[in-house]
């Protein structure tokens, strides 16, 4: 994984609102200009969007974290939404001559009156909280559930963007070959405490009015809003940060073994990564062994390994500590057994190594028959089995006991550095391909028939950690040597095995490790206050364009909100730019805070 360049885009518009169309097609058949027959034909259709509720997989990511507790009291929030169009597939105002985004990011703090509750469909309308009648369109049923939120129309007016500020705060990034649409919050968070963050649906809810588009209010004194998305976080400890998070990961890093016991004979093991586990023999007896996963403390490139028939042919004995070594049996097995849970792999491996069998004794007798005769046989692994072993030597469906023996391997907050085990990684292969191996001679086939599969140095890293839990953006870069970050190492894998725990596996030896947030994941801020005040700092435009300050100052507005006219018309001003012409992509490129890189040393 490596930096790559982000855009911000201003919007992206569909092509057609959602909800409910009907499109009517009339031919009129005349003769001399007089019509003697018409037809028509009209036809429905319905452009389905969200509008009440947001599916998770619509959700890439919501910052600060939920349930997060670091210093976020300069952060603007946001939600990262994965389709780029979604804040613009419906309107606030209605038959707008521009669009502007009909969703809001709004953030409450703990001590603000504001009621949450779900309702169904049919009944938001109801109560003393105001909310206009809902035309529903034809695929929705009123007696859905939706969650509402009842907000006093004072504390609306201080929250609520103007229409004029929601464009500010919703744009299109690009980065990674992916779009996605960005939703801001305009209220810093206030320190000491925690915030609930709501994203509310603003369908219709402005009018025209002689001095611009503005929220319907009337004279009501609360408002109840529609609750998409919401989280909870808290601003009380800096050390919650996602940088200072990562740094205090460096404290605990260390390869993936056991610390030593104290007894010489034992330790030799530890310090080459095995653990003691439970054994239990074959005739029911009960023992200790040492197990070693495939993640060690350094790379094992190992042998090929002859066709096995049995696990108990991989047992080894250590008489010096009078333990079985089992983690070569334990590998065959697994695999075997991951093999048969697959279902179809297993059935087209099996009725492969049927179908060769029978091709080579097919050819031993028509060499009898015929000795000057060359047969060719296609011995080809089918597709679909050659794709699901490939999987599993990335380690992919392995469980994470077999990884993780034992939890002191991997406590909580630290990352542990590894190689992984070819020789291990061989044996569980050979394990998934013995399905079939019913006979010697199948051995004898499989030996001659082996899998297009290459088993080069592979290292990597486990991080358990609520970094990983936190940002589900966070971007691993391996390198090979720790000043060179030119060429990084390849990823053969890099996937959440837990909510946190976080696996990373890289072609060649690693020696240096960065952690970073995703371009596209990064926030919005501002700079803590000074002798000025709160300010921004400003950065030149993608086209080279240096502002004439390098910082605008900021007043905050009631409860910490941030106002976003003002603070667009200070950077336009500082570009020498007409503020009409400042767009959302020129904003959000001002406001976006730099991710910092951690480094890791191997």
């Amino acid at each position: 994984m490596t930096d790559t360049t982000i855009t911000f885009t201003d919007h992206l518009v569909p092509a057609l609102e959602a909800g409910d169309y009907e499109i009517t097609v009339r031919q009129e058949v005349g003769r001399g200009g007089t019509a003697l027959e018409t037809f028509a034909k009209t036809a429905r259709f319905t452009v389905a969007g969200e509008r009440f509720l947001l599916a998770p997989p619509v959700i890439q990511e919501m910052f600060p974290p939920g349930g997060s507790v670091g210093d976020h009291s300069n952060v603007l929030p946001h939600i990262t939404l994965t389709r780029p169009t979604l804040p613009w597939e419906r309107e606030p105002l209605k038959d707008a001559a521009v669009r502007s985004p009909w969703l809001a990011l709004l953030l409450f703090a703990d001590d603000d009156p504001v009621k949450t509750q779900v309702l169904p469909l049919g009944e938001i309308a109801k109560g003393p909280a105001y909310f206009p009648e809902v035309v529903l369109d034809r695929h929705e049923s009123s007696t859905g559930s939706v969650t509402v939120i009842d907000v006093p129309a004072k504390l609306l007016r201080t929250l609520l963007p103007s229409y004029a500020d929601l464009r500010y705060l919703t744009h299109v990034r690009g980065g990674e070959g992916s779009e996605a649409a960005v939703i801001t919050a305009g209220r810093l968070p206030a320190p000491g405490g925690s915030s609930s963050v709501h994203l509310v649906s603003l369908e219709h809810r402005f009018h025209d009015t002689p001095g611009g588009p503005d929220f319907d209010y009337g004279a009501h004194d609360e408002i109840r809003l529609v609750s998409l998305a919401n989280w909870r976080f808290a601003c009380v400890d800096e050390r919650q940060t996602l940088p200072a998070m990562t740094r205090a990961l460096a404290h605990d890093a260390a390869t993936f073994r056991l610390p030593d016991s104290g007894e010489p004979l034992a330790d030799g093991f530890l310090r080459q990564g095995f653990v003691p586990a439970r054994h239990r023999l074959r005739d029911g007896g009960r023992s200790v062994a040492w197990y070693r996963g495939p993640l060690v403390p350094g790379a094992v490139e190992g042998e090929p390994v002859s066709p096995a028939r049995s696990a108990d042919g991989l047992l080894r004995f250590h008489p010096r500590t009078g333990m079985f070594d089992v983690g070569h049996a334990a590998a065959w097995q697994l695999g075997r057994l991951l093999m048969l849970r697959s279902g179809d792999s297993a059935t087209a491996l099996y009725e492969w190594k049927r179908r060769r069998a029978q091709k080579h004794k097919r050819a031993a007798r028509e060499r009898a028959d015929y000795p000057l005769a060359v047969t060719e046989i296609d011995d080809s692994l089918p597709e679909n089995v050659l794709a699901w072993l490939t999987a599993l030597n990335r380690l992919e469906g392995v469980p994470f006991a077999y990884l993780v023996p034992d939890e002191r391997l991997l406590p909580m907050e630290t990352i542990r550095f590894f190689g992984l085990d070819q020789q291990w990684m061989r044996h569980l292969i050979d394990g998934a391909y013995s399905i079939g191996r019913l006979s010697r001679a199948d051995a004898v086939l499989d030996a001659a028939s082996p899998l297009p599969l290459s088993h080069p140095p592979v290292t990597g890293a486990l991080i358990r950690s609520e970094v990983v839990a936190g940002y589900p953006g966070l971007l691993i870069d391996g390198y090979p040597h720790q000043k060179d970050t030119k060429a990084p190492l390849e990823v053969v894998r890099c996937d959440r095995l837990a909510p946190n725990v976080l696996l990373c596996l890289f072609n060649g030896v690693l020696s240096r490790l960065d952690l970073h947030q995703r371009p596209e994941s990064q926030h919005f801020a501002v700079e803590a206050p000074d002798t000025d005040g709160y300010g921004k700092s400003l950065r030149a435009t993608g086209d080279g364009t240096v502002p004439a300050r390098s910082r605008v100052p900021l007043s905050l507005g009631p409860r910490r909100t941030l106002p976003i006219a003002d603070l667009v018309s200070a950077m336009a001003s500082a570009f020498d730019t007409d503020p009409a012409d400042f767009t959302p992509g020129d904003f959000a490129l001002q406001m976006i805070e730099t991710a910092e890189r951690v480094t890791f040393l191997a």
